[in-house]
């Protein structure tokens, strides 16, 4: 209940300060909340609406798959192999403060123009945070549980099974969570720069022809998904490191 509470009070003061926003800068630069919602309404009521909608989805999923994936196993595989780890750790943690927009010409020639580079954008966001937390995951196992393992004659995959997954798990669970909201973040900039469709498109094209309803009701619909799929995923996470 006091959760709940809690939950209301930060959205009323959102509310009132996106109110308060409007109120400065008038509807040239932001709707107010309740026409945002109204437009919003109308936006899911449309079915052209929905190929967007259906256009970031697609792109996102095989971003993240990818992610998620490609993220576990390089994690995996760079923490059972010490010295291999304690090299990637740095380059990868430098990569990933590099501004992505610098890169965006280069996988555009790459990728061109259209789903593949969606998801390449998605997947330079997202991968890297998940190989790091999967990586501190293994590095930081105790050495007492693998001596058991040794000391018990289990097969790898019983290894695997029992005692690396349920150690791993609570971490590569959050790795999955920042994964997740980064992955989003970069197929909807690649949207931006590199799609006709998607609900990126949709943000950019408002933008570039000053129709602040689009933008701003667009952008709300993109949090509001955003900020859910974050709640389930936190719930997960917080599951996963009480069970550990």
């Amino acid at each position: 209940m006091k959760r709940l509470a809690d939950n209301a009070i930060i959205i009323l003061v959102i509310l009132a300060g996106w109110q308060g926003l409007f109120a400065y800068a008038g509807d040239v630069a932001i709707t107010s909340p309740a026409t945002t919602f109204a437009f919003a309404a109308q936006l899911l009521g449309r079915a052209t609406f929905y190929g967007h909608v259906g256009a970031t989805l697609l792109a996102f999923l095989y971003a993240l798959a990818i992610s998620a994936t490609g993220g576990i196993v390089l994690g995996l595989l760079l923490g059972l192999r010490r010295f291999a780890g304690d090299v990637a750790e740095p380059v990868l943690a430098s990569l990933y403060t590099i501004p992505k927009v610098t890169l965006y010409p280069v996988m555009l020639l790459i990728f061109g123009l259209g789903l593949s580079a969606k998801v390449a954008f998605g997947v330079i966001h997202g991968m890297i945070p998940v190989i790091l937390f999967t990586l501190a995951a293994v590095k930081n196992i105790p050495p007492v549980l693998l001596r058991t393992a040794r000391a018990l004659r289990l097969a790898p995959v019983q290894t695997a099974v029992t005692v690396l997954g349920p150690a791993v798990m609570p971490e590569i669970v959050t790795g999955l969570r920042l994964g997740f909201a980064l992955t989003l973040l970069g197929v909807l900039i690649g949207e931006m720069f590199a799609s006709q469709r998607g609900l990126g498109f949709l943000i950019i094209n408002g933008i570039n022809s000053h129709d602040v309803r689009m933008t701003t009701s667009v952008t709300l619909i993109v949090i509001v998904f955003a900020v859910c799929a974050n709640g389930a995923m936190l719930a997960l996470d917080r599951r996963a490191h009480h069970a550990s």
